[in-house]
């Protein structure tokens, strides 16, 4: 079964979904929280290999003109760096409005402020993930040139 993760970059909190392509829905996995390049490594090494996971797909966070942010060269370097601790393909795909989203979806839920922010970066990343699978499982690395 080949299975995929998507990836809510944050430079403190990470949010991640997976998907298996055969069945095409994303699910929500966790929010993962920074702390230092080997404990993270260490954390994702061993997220590819317990799930298995076939491909990363990186939210790339773009400005409403689909031009890259500095956010997005953060996140194409994070994806550098995750392919080459993983061995697993990076591709990445516009998240451009996988947060908001998240946030009025987690705004009707009757939850408390804390378990709302403890959720949003996950559900991005389902968000992401969703729309990935919904595009065909193609990812758009070059959304629009670097601003």
């Amino acid at each position: 079964m080949s299975r995929i993760a998507g990836i809510d970059y944050g430079t403190v909190r990470i949010g991640i979904a997976t998907a298996d392509l055969e069945v095409g829905i994303a699910g929500p996995y966790e929010n993962y929280n920074r702390r230092s390049e080997r404990l993270d490594g260490e954390y994702f090494a061993t997220l590819a290999r317990e799930e298995r996971i076939t491909r990363f797909v990186v939210g790339l966070p773009v400005h409403l003109s689909g031009n890259e942010s500095q956010k997005s060269r953060e996140a194409r370097d994070f994806g550098t760096w995750l392919e080459k601790l993983t061995g697993v393909p990076v591709e990445y795909f516009d998240e451009r409005y996988t947060s908001a989203e998240a946030e009025e979806i987690l705004g009707d839920a009757q939850l408390t402020k804390k378990q709302r922010k403890a959720r949003l970066d996950q559900l991005a990343a389902q968000i992401m993930l969703t729309a990935y699978l919904e595009a065909g499982a193609k990812g758009n690395d070059a959304p629009g040139e670097l601003e």
